[in-house]
């Protein structure tokens, strides 16, 4: 083979590697790719905290205040997003999530058949009351790191009272919810009350 037949060669593979990153180029600049503003998934049910710049919030009041005047209906609704992997009929099978019909006032870990994470399995003993529900529905990472739910939870406290009197409401005996807690006066009208009066 003479030099001639090696230079036809290399030109040939020459050709091609151009011609390739021609057509890579091109590409790149007819199909332009765009990242996101904000990387990552929305979750269905996550709700944003408000912006750092926002007016402070209002500090969240205890769980029975706002039980005390919770909405069935309401919550009904905002459990739509949790009924994908719960079941709250009466027998109900588990579906991704425990079954949760009269989950008030249960053990916690106790949905027959359910496969619980070594976080929660080591709650026995303890029962899903108003506080344990209201910390939870909040933040299932916060309330027991470690456990296998994926549900960012529940930001608005109206929202989060609402659910668990549905939940509540789906039990073979629902329970009382509890009464608001007693407002407590603001430091300066207590200060003026227990200062002596003047003469």
């Amino acid at each position: 083979m003479d030099s001639f037949e090696w230079n036809k060669i290399f030109g040939g593979v020459l050709a091609g590697l151009v011609a390739v990153l021609g057509v890579s180029i091109t590409s790149d600049m007819m199909f332009a790719r765009h990242l996101p503003e904000k990387p990552g998934y929305e979750v269905a049910g996550a709700e944003e905290a408000p912006a750092a710049g926002a007016a402070a919030a209002e500090v969240e009041k205890p769980a029975a205040f706002y039980l005390a005047s919770a909405d069935v209906a309401k919550g009904e609704a905002v459990f739509k997003k949790c009924a994908a992997c719960h079941n709250v009929d009466p027998g109900g099978a588990n579906g991704t999530g425990p079954a949760l019909h009269g989950v008030v006032g249960r053990p916690i870990a106790a949905a027959g058949g359910f496969s619980y994470s070594d976080a929660l399995s080591g709650m026995k003993g303890k029962n899903w009351d108003w506080d344990n529900l209201w910390g939870w529905l909040k933040s299932p990472k916060a309330f027991m790191a470690g456990n296998k739910m994926s549900f960012a939870g529940i930001t608005k406290p109206e929202d989060r009272a609402a659910v668990i009197a549905y939940l509540n409401s789906k039990s073979a005996s629902p329970l009382p919810l509890p009464a608001a807690p007693a407002e407590e006066a603001p430091a300066e009208e207590v200060a003026e009350a227990t200062a002596p009066a003047a003469e």
